[in-house]
């Protein structure tokens, strides 16, 4: 049995900060589908051990982000389109909630962080990059499950939404405008603020339903 201690012991907290460095470059695809995953250049890159290396990939193999095989080694998993469906089909049932929780979960400092993304998304501009663009869509999403207060709907939707992100980044070159789509947030977090809860629900599953047209008019 795990103790308070060892969730706080040295190589735990070297491999939680491995694994988030690891699992925004594999979301990103900075790490690219099926490249090989070097323990030993990440052990020392990152100035960690193997164990803590080791310990973040478990966990981005039950994220399905990484695959490991005997006497093979571990690799970035393939971004598979085939996966859309079951993924917009969860995100639609569970975004609404999370939407809905966040509405409802509204503290002072909250209020401060959504007013702040909205007018962060308002100053996006079509020439900004789309690394830029890509990380302003992951902060908002962050944000709203950071709000939900219920860690196992937070963490499932934060699976998904990564391997959303991941499909989302393969198509990219093919959206035409990408800054429109990443603005499309505002109505929801401006709903959000107004605690509309029913309108928040609406236009979070719109959102998931949107992100779906927009991928597959892409693969067309």
């Amino acid at each position: 049995m795990s103790t308070s201690a060892d969730a706080t012991s040295p190589t735990t907290s070297l491999a939680n900060h491995a694994y988030e460095i690891l699992r925004h470059r594999l979301i990103m695809l900075d790490i690219a589908p099926g490249d090989p995953i070097n323990e030993a250049a990440l052990s020392a890159e990152l100035e960690v051990g193997r164990t803590p290396i080791r310990e973040a990939l478990k966990r981005l193999e039950r994220d399905h982000l990484v695959v490991s095989y005997p006497r093979r080694g571990t690799f970035a998993t393939n971004v598979d389109l085939t996966d859309l469906s079951t993924i917009s089909e969860m995100r639609e049932a569970l975004e609404p909630i999370a939407a809905r929780r966040a509405a409802h979960n509204l503290t002072p400092e909250r209020r401060a962080d959504f007013t702040a993304a909205i007018a962060g998304l308002k100053a996006l501009e079509a020439t900004d990059e789309q690394r830029t663009l890509m990380e302003r869509d992951l902060d908002v999403h962050r944000l709203i499950y950071s709000s939900v207060d219920n860690p196992h709907l937070s963490e499932t939707l934060i699976r998904l939404d990564d391997l959303a992100t991941r499909i989302w980044c393969l198509v990219i070159p093919g959206i035409p405008d990408l800054v429109t789509h990443i603005r499309e947030h505002i109505d929801l977090l401006e709903a959000i603020l107004d605690g509309d809860e029913q309108t928040v629900a609406a236009r979070a599953a719109e959102h998931v339903r949107e992100f779906d047209k927009t991928v597959r008019a892409t693969l067309r």
